[in-house]
């Protein structure tokens, strides 16, 4: 069956973040004098909902220090920590190719609501996307939630529709909701880890995956 409905993750999928991710979460524990996780851990659980991620990595936090904490990380990354990120090569062309070739395009991301709508701004990437949701607002990957309310949004089948992601968390949450995932292996997760979740399919990069879904649609 040809796809109709394309819902990209965010960072590490579209936008390569994965090093400020890392750099503001250590900042916001070293700020508030907790441990610093190493590099490995954290990128462990990107994917995940901020709060999910933090009970994750730092099970020793109390709910009050989760909450600090979560507040921390986002300050260092929109306003404090100065490690670049940028769009993975060719994703702004593939996109609109991708629009102009009749896909409807969704997001579905760890990433809060306020992080989402800066960096759509950002990019200028905003109008291309039909309905995005985040992980404060709905429930966080891996659960199904973020998927089935974009098919809802859309009224799009879930045969028609295919999630693309970075981590285990973007391919286990498509399979929870009954979808195809296409797994990246340019992000976060090793690919490995990615082969665990046993995706429909994996690119290794974003223009493998632009060739891959247009020689697809044409079978």
């Amino acid at each position: 069956m040809s796809y109709q409905l394309l819902i990209f993750d965010w960072d590490g999928t579209l936008i390569d973040s994965t090093g400020r991710i890392i750099s503001s979460f250590q900042g916001g524990a070293r700020e508030l004098g907790l441990r610093i996780p190493p590099d490995e851990e954290v990128r462990n659980i990107i994917g995940l909902g901020l709060k999910e991620a933090i009970e994750q990595v730092m099970p020793e936090l109390n709910s009050t220090q989760v909450d600090a904490l979560a507040q921390a990380y986002s300050r260092h990354y929109l306003e404090v920590d100065e490690t670049p990120t940028a769009l993975f090569h060719a994703v702004t062309e593939g996109l609109e190719q991708l629009r102009a070739r009749g896909f409807r395009l969704a997001v579905a991301t760890g990433k809060s609501r306020r992080g989402l709508d800066r960096v759509m701004q950002e990019t200028g990437l905003g109008h291309l996307f039909e309905v995005t949701r985040c992980a404060d607002e709905t429930r966080s990957k891996p659960h199904p939630r973020m998927l089935e309310e974009i098919l809802a949004h859309t009224k799009v089948s879930v045969d028609s529709a295919l999630m693309i992601g970075d981590t285990d968390y973007d391919l286990n949450m498509a399979t929870n909701a009954g979808m195809d995932a296409l797994a990246v292996t340019y992000g976060a997760h090793e690919l490995s880890r990615l082969e665990q979740a046993q995706p429909t399919h994996r690119v290794d990069s974003f223009v493998d995956f632009i060739d891959w879904i247009q020689d697809r649609q044409r079978i």
